[in-house]
């Protein structure tokens, strides 16, 4: 077994004793004994926090992935990341540091993996930014390693429906629309979350944890499978997915196989099938960008856009449908939704995954689509067909493109008055305080990548527009993003972002916008020439942060149509 631990003890590369006598040293003040020299040397990534669900339970799994590294002949080396929690920073200047802290999780990796020369790394993933970075530094640096998903939450149960945590957001908008009291609203708010785990639907956690199954970088099943028992109880599936992790790695190790001969472009191709087909979330189209990014695969929202046009819509999950991830593991998981569109001819089955076989290998005992059921429908009668899920459109209001979740609405077009707002809370209020009217297009711009900066989630507002029963009658269009939990009419991503000077920045309170599904176009209705001249006439706003993590993000990060990297 080749590996490179021996850049950390000395062993194996020829240096001095005066270097290995030290290294081991230090080592055995960790409990490392001589048998330890020799064994691969594992990075484990364990972004483990009290501070929301989505990780709460990451620490116990990364407790078992430990033992399962030693049980197979490694050593590992466990570090922490920071862990930022979208649902509790939402609305917040705090969301500001979510997008941020996926680069700043892939960095840390990086620099454990790489300071630490390790043979292998396992990264644990829970919260939605957690997924697409645990898995870049193994991409960037080519690295022999996979990544696991903690898993998704159940349900919560209240006045006998199933909720979660975009319940509690809706609810807000609809207490302050008079729809619902004070006793529903905490009902709502107290019982969301019942337990450890990411947000139960077809939100950012899990459509990252599926296409990372698909992309073949975490083993089969694993995106699937629910994170507790019960409230405090890990589950059994769960557990054996830390064992089978382990045992996978072991195998790569073994073969020599390393992310890049896996994350190929017909990979990403497998992985934006497979979110399409399930209706995942619109931050799926960042990540997916950065991943290529980092994996020197040649892929643009274009691309993206091509790509998935035909892939029909099959899945019937919250936030537009009925059903959450523990729904579809009942019936076979994500395992059976691939081998459904493998056969259908949507996958190919000949991309390597990490277990050391292909795609198709994989699913050659996986079960098929289960009949009488609603959860996931067939590819010849889907839910919605092709071009009815997320939409790439361009226009003058957005020349490098935008993203628009329909979830399986039907594409009618979309014109309105604008209504401008330079920051989110602004345009929170107007909605909470019942300035929106039907007919109306919210524009929440200056919270694009650098000019928020960090790109934040519009949850709060879009859910407050779904609330106050104005989901279907409102448009919003934003240079922000929108959370895997969003519905309604809502466009976001859109680039260049008016802090870099896209033509956002210069729409005016009134200003004729519409949205053209038939030909894909999201336009300002103003001539050419009096957009450029008021973009001649505009100056950027200062920036709000000078100095730290912010303030470093914004000088280096890139259009959101190239997936909001900073290297």
């Amino acid at each position: 077994m080749k590996h490179r631990s021996g850049e950390i003890t000395g062993l194996r590369n020829g240096e001095g004793w005066v270097r290995r006598t030290a290294a081991r040293s230090m080592l055995r003040a960790v409990r490392f004994t001589d048998e330890d020299f020799d064994k691969p040397i594992i990075a484990l990534a364990v972004p483990h926090t009290n501070g929301t669900p989505c990780n709460d339970h990451i620490r116990a799994l990364g407790d078992i992935l430990s033992d399962a590294i030693e049980a197979g002949g490694g050593k590992a080396i466990i570090f922490g990341t920071p862990v930022v929690s979208d649902g509790i920073s939402m609305g917040t200047e705090a969301m500001k540091y979510s997008l941020v802290s996926r680069e700043v999780i892939a960095d840390s990796i990086e620099v454990m993996t790489e300071g630490y020369r390790v043979d292998g790394v396992i990264t644990l993933a829970g919260c939605d930014k957690t997924l697409p970075a645990a898995l870049m530094p193994i991409a960037r640096n080519n690295l022999m390693g996979l990544t696991l998903y903690g898993g998704s939450i159940l349900p919560g149960k209240y006045q006998g429906r199933d909720i979660n945590i975009v319940s509690a957001f809706e609810a807000i908008g609809a207490y302050s629309a008079g729809n619902i009291g004070k006793k529903e609203l905490r009902g709502i708010e107290c019982n969301a979350c019942p337990g450890p785990g990411s947000c139960a639907g077809m939100y950012t956690a899990n459509t990252m944890a599926s296409a990372i199954e698909a992309l073949g970088m975490s083993v089969p099943g694993a995106s699937s499978h629910v994170a507790m028992a019960d409230g405090n109880t890990i589950s059994a599936e769960k557990r054996e997915d830390c064992v089978r992790t382990a045992r996978t790695l072991f195998t790569l190790l073994r073969s020599g196989i390393r992310a890049r001969d896996i994350m190929t472009r017909k990979a990403f191709e497998n992985a934006l099938v497979v979110i399409w087909a399930l209706g995942g979330s619109t931050n799926a189209v960042l990540h997916l960008l950065a991943l290529a990014h980092e994996a020197d695969v040649d892929l643009t929202l274009r691309d993206v856009d091509r790509i998935t046009r035909k892939v029909p819509l099959l899945g019937n999950f919250k936030p537009f449908g009925r059903y959450v991830m523990n729904d579809l593991r009942a019936i076979g998981g994500i395992p059976m939704v691939m081998k459904t569109l493998l056969d259908a001819g949507y996958l190919h089955g000949d991309c390597l995954t990490v277990t050391g076989r292909t795609l198709a290998e994989n699913l050659a005992d996986a079960p098929g689509r289960p009949a009488h059921q609603d959860i996931v429908y067939s590819p010849s009668r889907p839910f919605a067909p092709g071009n009815r899920h997320i939409r790439v459109l361009y226009g003058n209001l957005a020349p490098e493109g935008c993203v628009l979740k329909l979830s399986g609405k039907s594409p009618d077009d979309f014109t309105g008055p604008a209504r401008v707002f330079d920051r989110e809370e602004a345009a929170m209020s107007a909605i909470l305080d019942g300035k929106i009217r039907p007919g109306d297009v919210v524009v929440i711009r200056y919270e694009g990548p650098k000019g928020g900066p960090g790109m934040r989630e519009m949850l709060s507002p879009s859910s407050a527009l779904m609330g106050a029963g104005l989901g279907k009658s409102v448009a919003l269009i934003t240079d922000g993003r929108f959370s895997g939990g969003t519905h309604g009419i809502m466009i976001g991503h859109v680039a260049p972002e008016a802090q870099a000077g896209g033509p956002l920045a210069v729409v005016r309170e009134g200003d004729e916008i519409r949205i053209d599904l038939t030909r894909s176009k999201l336009n300002i209705h103003l001539p050419d020439h009096e957009i450029q001249q008021r973009l001649a006439a505009w100056q950027p706003p200062a920036p709000v942060y000078t100095k730290g993590v912010l303030a470093k993000y914004a000088r280096l990060v890139s259009s959101a149509s190239r997936g909001a990297v900073t290297g």
